[in-house]
């Protein structure tokens, strides 16, 4: 295993490089007396210099000090804290280019790590670039040395906050307000005491949760309240774990909500459940993921790592039976009442850890018409031994992660029998490196 080198002995020369493709994250790569060299803000066809900022045995890490010769789909970043900012890092790359290189991305990753190519490409799914997010942790750090509150993402490559003024990637109603949060939390006797605030934004309320480290002053609780309706934002505090989360103004503020109108379902939700953080795209993204699993009045459906049932209530107005399966036992009793809510009697969910065997879970040993899948960054392989067992005709895989999808979609056509139809990419997270995928797998 390679060692981290003394930071002294990284030169602070800048070189020159001509930069030849991307990696995997979307940094450049060059290559310099034949080591690779990932260097942080470039773009393939561009010349550069860049420093250096890492020296491993086997490649070295760069950021880009002045571009040369831009590459003609570099454009100007709009945020200007783009570069100190952490939290997005292709802005300098056009929006049409973005993508388009994630696409391409999807299909090495099923080349290299699958073995396999899908037959078709669907057309990627985008939307808006800008106030698109509406789900977000921010930092919060109270700086002696600045005698303020910063509020925001942390620093690239840095375990510092960046000092932010705006954010624009965020809901407008939170990315225009990091000001007045801080200035807010100043003001509380535990300013120095509130690491985090979790942002869940619905189609008509907005909530932010605040985690405190101790215990606030009376004082400080009518702030909080005074903040929320100032701004019109349903105010949380969390004291200890998750479960210690409770409302402070309103008192008893209703849940959060959001409709996928063309599916007929509405959801409701808590500000620290998993919902999707582009409503946008998923709305487009259900659409798509109905359109290849194409429900039937007679199909029973299996939706794996299912959450609050994002995407088995609109299969339930479809198809006969859908049976939904999430670790989390809270998000299950959320989809359950999302279920009765929406009148839907023909779906039945489970708490099961999909990383788990399941041997002894009758749900997992019988045979589905059709199967979606939608899970974490870890992908699904574990759960996936069982695909012999559903029989499913037709497999839809929703990913967040191509690596892991390439992984498993090797195992699905090398293993399973079945064969990758389409696949295509999902612009969840625009001016990011993060690469939302979907594939359909039919039966041979």
């Amino acid at each position: 295993m390679s060692k981290r080198p003394n930071r002294k002995s990284v030169p602070k020369t800048p070189v020159a490089a001509l930069i030849e493709s991307f990696a995997h994250d979307l940094r450049g790569v060059t290559h310099v007396n034949g080591k690779a060299v990932f260097v942080d803000g470039a773009l393939p066809g561009e010349e550069v210099e860049f420093v250096y900022t890492d020296i491993r045995r086997d490649y070295a890490e760069a950021r880009v000090a002045r571009v040369i010769t831009p590459a003609p789909n570099r454009i100007e970043p709009r945020c200007p804290h783009f570069g100190v900012c952490g939290g997005c890092s292709l802005q300098h790359l056009d929006e049409h280019q973005q993508i388009v290189i994630k696409q391409n991305l999807l299909m090495e990753q099923f080349c290299r790590i699958g073995k396999v190519e899908p037959e078709e490409i669907w057309p990627p799914l985008t939307g808006p670039h800008w106030g698109y997010r509406h789900k977000a942790r921010l930092g919060v750090k109270w700086v002696t040395k600045k005698g303020k509150v910063l509020v925001g993402f942390r620093e690239k490559a840095s375990s510092f906050l960046a000092e932010l003024g705006t954010c624009l990637v965020l809901h407008p109603k939170v990315g225009e307000r990091l000001p007045d949060l801080s200035v807010m939390i100043e003001s509380l006797s535990i300013r120095d005491q509130v690491p985090q605030i979790e942002v869940a934004v619905g189609d008509e309320r907005a909530a932010l949760v605040f985690r405190v480290l101790g215990p606030p002053a009376q004082d400080d609780l009518e702030i909080l309240r005074g903040f929320g309706r100032r701004f019109g934002f349903d105010i949380y505090l969390q004291p200890k774990g998750p479960d210690s989360v409770f409302a402070l103004w309103p008192e008893n503020p209703p849940l959060l909500g959001y409709a996928l109108p063309e599916n007929g379902v509405e959801f409701r939700f808590q500000p620290t459940d998993f919902t999707q953080v582009n409503v946008a795209i998923n709305r487009k993204m259900v659409n798509r993921v109905l359109e290849a699993l194409d429900p039937q009045a007679g199909d029973e459906i299996l939706d794996l790592f299912c959450g609050i049932g994002n995407f088995t209530l609109p299969l339930a107005r479809k198809a006969a039976q859908v049976i939904g399966v999430e670790g989390g036992a809270e998000a299950v009793a959320r989809a359950r009442q999302n279920a009765a809510d929406n009148g839907l009697d023909n779906v039945a969910f489970h708490v099961a850890d999909l990383t788990q065997p399941q041997d002894s879970s009758p749900w997992a040993n019988r045979r589905y018409d059709k199967v979606l899948l939608d899970p974490s960054r870890a992908g699904a392989m574990e759960i996936l031994a069982y695909a012999g067992k559903w029989s499913a005709s037709r497999i839809v895989y929703v990913s967040c992660n191509p690596s892991t999808l390439a992984r498993d979609a090797g195992i699905l056509v090398n293993g399973q029998g079945y064969r990758l139809v389409k696949a295509g990419v999902m612009d969840m997270f625009p001016n990011t490196t993060h690469v939302e995928s979907i594939a359909l797998f039919e039966l041979f």
